[in-house]
């Protein structure tokens, strides 16, 4: 990584030095997972990715995840604490888990964290643990959202930022609820996008982009895209301009992907169960992909 970077880290102070913890980040290529991993790795952690089942299977590839502690989601589960248990066991265990609460990469257009799911707030609440947030910016420009071009040189600058844990000590006595677990969740997002928008030297948007909201829409109506614009945002308010073709064809997931927001068993946008919290949460932290 230091070959294709010049890195800009800070804020490694804020990672407990006993104790489990939860190191929540933002997510916008699909390789800055691996910048990710060094920031924590280089502070002193091994950090425990949660990935998918099925990686595990892959030639080589699962040898080395075992190998190296990783945990496997059965992302078809059709309970939370199923999929989530094993990241819960290894906090219990004193161990950092390392999550990216959007599940996917973010669609907001302007690479800003979107809304979340719940993993997150059901991993740090049910094993009542602190969770770290942290913003990156510049992986991007190495290998941006959906592109296969990549641009290691010149050297990009990468920005990795933690800061301190989320405040949810008043979350932690209450019922696992919908209303809980949303509540810790936008906690997080707020952190990161505060750190992001320090980084970046820039006002985040008032409303974060929902992707459930955006695929509502385009159920509604087939000709909008669900990568886009889709804050409410005034007519006059440039983010709520339609994209060119070009932009489109950029933030446009591949054929297939992003249309169910999780996984085959999470519920569609339009069904009520949708608020609900899915086996896949808090999504995966593996280079390459964004199921």
């Amino acid at each position: 990584m230091r070959s294709m970077t010049r890195r800009d880290w800070q804020g490694q102070e804020h990672l407990p030095t006993t104790g489990g913890f939860v190191v929540a980040g933002n997510h916008m290529s699909n390789i800055d997972p691996l910048t990710f991993a060094h920031y924590v790795y280089d502070a002193g952690f091994a950090p425990r990715i949660l990935a998918k089942a099925s990686l595990f299977e892959v030639p080589v590839l699962g040898a080395l995840l075992r190998a190296t502690g990783q945990i496997p989601v059965e992302r078809n589960s059709t309970h939370a604490h199923d999929a989530l248990g094993p990241g819960i066991d290894s906090l219990r265990a004193g161990r950092c888990v390392a999550v990216f609460p959007e599940g996917t990469l973010t669609r907001d257009p302007d690479l800003w964290p979107m809304t979340a799911k719940t993993g997150v707030a059901r991993l740090a609440l049910e094993a009542r643990v602190p969770v770290i947030p942290v913003a990156q910016w510049g992986m991007q420009d190495i290998l941006p959202r959906y592109s296969k071009r990549f641009r290691p040189f010149p050297r990009k600058h990468v920005s990795v930022h933690a800061g301190p844990p989320v405040d949810l000590d008043d979350l932690y006595g209450r019922p696992l609820d919908t209303a809980t677990l949303r509540e810790a969740t936008e906690r997080v997002m707020d952190a990161i996008t505060a750190i992001l928008a320090d980084i970046r030297g820039e006002e985040p948007p008032a409303v974060r982009y929902d992707m459930r909201a955006a695929l509502r829409a385009a159920q509604a109506d087939p000709a909008k895209t669900p990568v886009g614009p889709s804050r409410g945002t005034p007519a006059d308010d440039p983010r709520s301009r339609p994209e060119t073709s070009d932009e489109t064809i950029a933030a446009t997931p591949p054929t297939g992907e992003g249309l169910t927001a999780g996984s085959a068993n999470e519920p569609r946008a339009d069904d009520p169960r949708a608020d609900e919290p899915s086996a896949n949460e808090p999504g995966t932290t593996t280079a390459g992909d964004d199921a």
